[in-house]
C-alpha cells in the first residue's frame, strides 16, 4: 500500500440547527447540518400522514362522480 495518501482525521463537532451537537471523527474540524435524528420528523415521531383516500372521496363528492363507473 502507498504511504501518506490518506487524509488526516481529527475530532469533529457536528452542529444541527435544532441545537443538538455530536462528536465524531472527520477530515473537517466542524460540520453544520440542517436536520438530524433529533429533529427529523420520521425519528422524532412528529410525522404527518396524508389522507389521500379522503381527498379522492372529497373530489368525487364535489364533482358528482360516481365510483361505480
Amino acid at each position: 500500500m502507498k504511504s501518506d495518501i490518506h487524509p488526516e482525521t481529527m475530532e469533529c463537532v457536528i452542529n444541527c440547527v435544532c441545537g443538538a451537537t455530536y462528536t465524531t471523527y472527520s477530515t473537517k474540524p466542524q460540520i453544520r447540518v440542517e436536520i438530524c435524528s433529533k429533529c427529523h420528523p420520521f425519528y422524532s415521531g412528529q410525522q404527518t400522514i396524508v389522507d389521500t383516500a379522503g381527498r379522492v372521496e372529497s373530489f368525487h363528492r364535489r364533482y358528482g362522480i360516481d365510483d361505480e363507473n
